[in-house]
């Protein structure tokens, strides 16, 4: 019966701290970054160990921002849902993935570490957040689902970084490792024809997921279209809420 916490929406403010650093790191040009996250709690919420999402923004590596309007909305959504939320700003080059590519692999590194280090804070951090550290997802759009997928399908081989679940929306794993057994469950969203990250891509990384006997789902828009939010909105939301759900055992968690 409803309402119930991490399905519906229970909360009906949002409290949110803006530019907390997770960490710093040095990037291609030799400079030291300050890497910030905002972070969405529910307000009022008194529960002691709470599932996370690390939110991950797009923009070819090469630009955007935490405050991206869909980041924003997942963030504020799911914390009304009792999660605490962070979007994170990462290390950004140029060109990036966009125009002669010259350093977009890199790039897609540098993204991947900047989000496993804001996994890592979270878990170091847990008490002071209240967050369950055995309870952390991933997701992101573009280059943030790319981001997070890399995350999420490192983390058997960077335990300290591991999430329970990535989610991607047009998004592909990219440039980083390999998928391995023990490496995180996910769900990527993708239109079949994306002008920016290729559909076979997307069909590729799902494809190698189970091959390893991961969970990995894809659902298909037949479409011309790239991190389609707000035609898709409540679709993207409550199939990641399920997803959610199923992988991070939230049942069981605590209410």
């Amino acid at each position: 019966a409803s309402p119930v916490r991490y399905r519906d929406q229970v909360f009906h403010a949002v409290t949110v701290t803006t530019n907390v650093t997770y960490g710093s790191a040095v990037n291609l040009e030799g400079q030291t970054v300050t890497l910030q996250m905002d972070v969405y709690q529910p307000t009022g919420d008194t529960v002691m160990a709470r599932p996370a999402i690390v939110w991950v923004h797009g923009g070819s590596f090469c630009c955007g921002a935490k405050t991206s309007s869909e980041l924003v909305d997942e963030a504020t959504t799911f914390s009304e849902e009792g999660y605490v939320n962070v979007s994170i700003n990462y290390r950004l080059e140029s060109p990036g993935c966009s125009g002669n590519l010259s350093n977009c692999i890199a790039a897609i590194q540098e993204a991947t570490a900047d989000g496993q280090t804001a996994v890592k804070f979270l878990r170091t951090n847990a008490a002071a957040y209240r967050i369950d550290p055995n309870r952390i997802a991933i997701g992101g759009s573009s280059a943030g689902a790319i981001t997070a997928l890399n995350v999420g399908y490192s983390s058997a081989q960077d335990p300290s970084a591991r999430v329970r679940a990535a989610v991607s929306l047009s998004g592909a794993q990219l440039a980083v490792g390999t998928i391995e057994p023990g490496d995180a469950p996910a769900l990527d969203f993708h239109c079949t024809t994306d002008p920016l990250v290729p559909y076979s891509a997307a069909v590729s990384t799902i494809d190698a997921a189970q091959a390893q006997g991961l969970d990995a789902f894809l659902e298909s828009w037949s479409e011309t279209c790239h991190v389609p939010y707000t035609e898709h909105r409540q679709q993207i939301l409550e199939q990641t809420r399920n997803f959610l759900w199923w992988e991070m055992d939230l049942a069981d968690a605590a209410k």
